[in-house]
């Protein structure tokens, strides 16, 4: 009997272990030294609340799964019904296999062939790689059609410290602008300052009450170009970090999920909810371009 999941992939390095299905590609499992570091999915199950899948060529939600590309409309599948949205992408259930191998490093692939909802095909890659500094995650997109083709990217880990719940974790956030959204079908309204409001973790603090379920941008950058936000607990911590393609970073508490507020999802974005509407940070893939991202996951000590 196959795994729900499929073929399960192994690599390690620097003290590292990860653990990549054939479905959708997922990060299933990263240890550090026999601890993990994200909240997975078993090996006899389907991953679930996206837990480690890759949401390509669009992460979260798509207003009523249509869009308009110089004046045709197209409309997707709902893959959310109860808010009747398209959401995370055309990958995320896909077989990805692999193209290249090593101990501590796998590059899968998988093509996106057109479709009515979609008339492009895409070559998507990822390379997930072990080392001292942790995973490093390359997430890369060639457009074949002979249009531009609208594109944007995102992942969806779960960062863990073990058993939750959330609230007594330190989190620290780069971001000081919140997209605010709609309760009842998660699409973004407006933005608004973190500066004084329950949502400002530019200094570390715990989390307590609040409840995570929002896309943030305006990251605060290294020299390098990388946006960090970290995590802590008292049995070690973890850091996210992402490049200069990834404006936005969506922080999501698992109320939803059981047990409640187990772990916290902060998923890499190279553009917001509903991109397709608003244009904002949509890439158009040229004929032929490749665009090409990367982000990680460090284990941090006490």
């Amino acid at each position: 009997m196959l795994r729900p999941s499929g073929e399960q992939f192994t690599i390690d390095g620097g003290g590292y272990l990860a653990m990549v299905t054939e479905s959708g590609g997922a990060l299933r499992v990263l240890r550090h030294e026999g601890r993990d570091l994200v909240d997975g999915f078993d090996e006899d199950a389907k991953s679930s609340g996206g837990s480690g899948q890759l949401l390509m060529p669009w992460p979260n939600r798509i207003r009523d799964g249509r869009y308009l590309v110089d004046g045709t409309s197209y409309q997707l599948a709902i893959t959310e019904p109860s808010r009747n949205n398209a959401s995370h992408g055309l990958a995320r259930w896909a077989q990805w296999l692999p193209i290249e191998e090593s101990r501590s490093s796998i590059t899968l692939a998988t093509r996106v062939m057109a479709q009515s909802g979609y008339p492009w095909t895409l070559d998507l890659e990822v390379t997930y790689t072990l080392g001292p500094d942790g995973l490093t995650v390359t997430q890369a997109a060639t457009n074949h059609a002979a249009t531009p083709a609208p594109y944007a990217s995102g992942a969806h880990p779960y960062l863990s410290l073990g058993e939750g719940p959330v609230d007594g974790w330190r989190l620290a956030s780069p971001a000081r602008t919140r997209l605010l959204s709609d309760a009842e079908r998660k699409l973004p309204t407006t933005t608004e300052s973190t500066g004084s409001t329950a949502y400002d973790f530019t200094s570390a603090r715990p989390i307590g009450d609040v409840v995570f379920d929002h896309a943030f941008t305006d990251l605060e950058r290294d020299p390098d170009g990388r946006a960090t936000l970290t995590v802590h607990g008292p049995g070690g911590g973890v850091a996210l970090w992402v490049d200069e393609h990834h404006p936005w970073l969506m922080i999501y508490s698992a109320d939803d999920r059981s047990p409640a507020r187990g772990s916290l999802a902060v998923e890499p974005m190279t553009a917001p909810p509903d991109a397709f509407n608003s244009g904002t940070d949509l890439r158009m893939l040229a004929p032929d371009e490749r665009f090409e991202v990367t982000w990680g996951i460090t284990a941090l000590p006490e």
